[in-house]
C-alpha cells in the first residue's frame, strides 16, 4: 500500500562534483540543481544535443553488470548508484542533475563526494508531501545462490540487512550489517564505504578496455592479503558499500520505502527486480488493453512478417519511443507442445527470447522505415531462462532499447508470467534492406 507522510525535499541551491569516470576515464562535471515538487529525480545529459533527459526511475534503468545504468532514447547514463544513495539518504526527492558524460564521476568510489556537496547546498522543504510504499507482504528474489527478500516491518521507515559472501577462499570475509536507514545513519555509517573489487576482476575489466584510469588509490581492489596500497574506512566496508548500493538501487522506485529488506549475496540486478515486483504489487504495470498506444493482432502484423505457427505476439499493450509491452498468451493448441513434450508440455526456452524479439521489432520499428528495411537477429546474449511456462500462461513481454543506429539496434527483453520471472535476453539486430 501507499501513504503519503513527510513534505517533499529539494536542494537549496546548485552544487557541483568534478571527477573522472571509472568506466571510460572521462573527466565529469556533475551538477546538483533545484527541482519542482513531484518531479522526482531525472539526469540531463547536457553533452549532448538538446540536453535529453532521463528520469532516475526503475521504468528506465537497462541491464548492466556490476553497476546500474538509466536510458532513454540515446541518452544513457552509467553507474548512477552512488548518487542516487546520496540524494535518497539525505532524503533529497526532487533534484535536476546535469551530467557532461555519460557516466557519473567516480571520485573516491563512494557517496561522499556527493552528500559532502548536498550538504552545503542545503536542503529545503516543498509543498508537497512525499508518497511511501509499505511493504505488506513478503517479497522474495533468488538467482544464482543470491537470495532478496522484502518483509513487512516498520511503516515509519526502511531497515536494511545485508549478508556479504564471497566464499572461503577470498581475502573478504564474511560480513553482516544492520541499518536502520535516517540521513544521519546514512552520513555516518554508509556514505563513505567504498567501491571493492578484486584483483583479478579489476585485471580482466582493464583488459576490456574499462578502468584505465583507476588505480588502487581510487578505491578498494583487493590482492591475497587485503586491500592493496589503500586501508580500510572500516572493518566492515565491503558490506557497507553493499548496503549503500541497496539504498541508490531502491531509490529507483520514486518513493519512500517502509519495511525491512534483507540480502544475502545479491547485487544491482536482483535490486532492480525488487523495486520493479514492489511497484507491480501496489500498482499496475502496464497500461489496459484500450490504451491508445497499444496494437491489436491486426496492427501487428502489419509490421511484423511472421504468421502462424510463428507469430508469438497476440497484442501490444503499450508501445513508446524506447520501450512496449506486449502479450502472448500461452494455449495448450500451441503446435509446439506437439513434440515438447506431449506428457508434460512446456513453451521452448528459444521460443520465449523469438517472443521477446518479435516484440523487439515492433519498437524497432519506431526508428526504421518499414517499406525498405527489416531488423534480423544478429546475436543472442544474457539469456536466462527462469521458469516453466506452460498452458494456461500469460507472458508478458517488457522490451527496452538499449541502442538504435543507421544499421544495427539492440534490446533488452525480459519476460514475466503474473511477477515471476520467466526469462530474460540481450538481442542485437542488423538493419538490412528488405528484398
Amino acid at each position: 500500500m501507499t501513504t503519503e507522510t513527510r513534505p517533499q525535499r529539494t536542494v537549496a541551491r546548485e552544487a557541483c562534483v568534478r571527477g573522472v569516470g571509472f568506466l571510460t576515464g572521462a573527466d565529469v562535471t556533475l551538477r546538483f540543481r533545484p527541482a519542482e515538487s513531484d518531479s522526482g529525480v531525472t539526469f540531463r545529459r547536457v553533452d549532448l544535443p538538446g540536453g535529453p533527459t532521463v528520469p532516475a526511475h526503475i521504468s528506465h534503468v537497462v541491464a548492466r553488470q556490476r553497476r546500474t545504468a538509466i536510458q532513454r532514447g540515446e541518452a544513457t547514463v552509467e553507474m548512477v548508484e552512488h548518487v542516487m544513495a546520496a540524494l535518497a539518504g539525505l532524503r533529497i526527492d526532487n533534484c535536476l542533475v546535469d551530467i557532461d558524460a555519460g557516466e557519473t564521476p567516480g571520485c573516491d568510489g563512494s557517496s561522499r563526494a556527493f552528500v559532502e556537496a548536498l550538504g552545503e547546498a542545503g536542503v529545503v522543504a516543498q509543498d508537497r508531501p512525499r508518497e511511501r510504499l509499505i511493504i505488506t507482504k513478503p517479497i522474495t528474489i533468488q538467482e544464482n545462490g543470491a537470495t532478496l527478500t522484502a518483509h513487512p516491518g516498520s511503516t515509519n521507515g526502511l531497515v536494511l540487512t545485508y549478508n556479504l559472501d564471497y566464499g572461503p577462499h577470498t581475502p573478504i570475509g564474511r560480513q553482516s550489517l544492520f541499518v536502520a536507514l535516517t540521513p544521519e545513519s546514512f552520513r555516518d555509517e554508509l556514505a563513505t564505504s567504498r567501491t571493492f573489487i578484486l584483483a583479478e576482476e579489476a585485471e580482466s575489466l582493464r583488459k576490456a578496455g574499462l578502468g584505465n584510469r583507476i588505480t588502487e588509490a581510487d578505491l578498494l581492489v583487493f590482492g591475497p592479503d587485503g586491500p592493496i596500497g589503500n586501508p580500510l574506512r572500516f572493518p566492515d566496508e565491503c558490506v557497507r558499500h553493499k548496503i549503500l548500493d541497496m539504498v541508490g538501487d531502491l531509490a529507483l522506485a520514486g518513493r519512500d520505502l517502509a519495511g525491512h529488506v534483507v540480502a544475502h549475496r545479491s547485487g544491482h540486478i536482483l535490486n532492480a527486480e525488487l523495486v520493479r515486483r514492489l511497484i507491480s504489487a501496489v500498482e499496475p504495470e502496464t497500461p489496459p488493453p484500450s490504451d491508445p498506444s497499444g496494437m491489436d493482432i491486426g496492427e501487428i502484423m502489419k509490421i511484423l512478417p511472421h504468421r502462424y505457427p510463428f507469430l508469438l505476439i497476440d497484442r501490444v499493450l503499450s508501445l513508446e519511443a524506447t520501450r512496449v509491452v506486449a502479450l502472448k498468451n500461452v494455449s495448450c493448441n500451441e503446435p509446439f507442445f506437439q513434440g515438447h513434450w506431449p506428457s508434460r508440455p512446456i513453451m521452448p526456452g528459444v521460443l520465449i527470447v523469438e517472443a521477446l524479439a518479435q516484440a523487439g521489432g515492433v519498437l524497432i520499428s519506431r526508428h526504421i522505415d518499414l517499406a525498405s528495411q527489416v531488423a534480423l537477429i544478429a546475436t543472442i546474449d544474457g539469456v536466462k531462462i527462469r521458469r516453466p511456462v506452460v498452458p494456461g500462461d500469460q507472458l508478458h513481454l517488457s522490451v527496452e532499447t538499449l541502442r538504435v543506429k543507421t544499421r544495427s539496434a539492440e534490446i533488452h527483453g525480459i519476460a514475466r508470467v503474473g511477477t515471476h520471472l520467466a526469462a530474460e535476453a540481450r538481442i542485437r539486430f542488423v538493419l538490412s534492406e528488405s528484398s
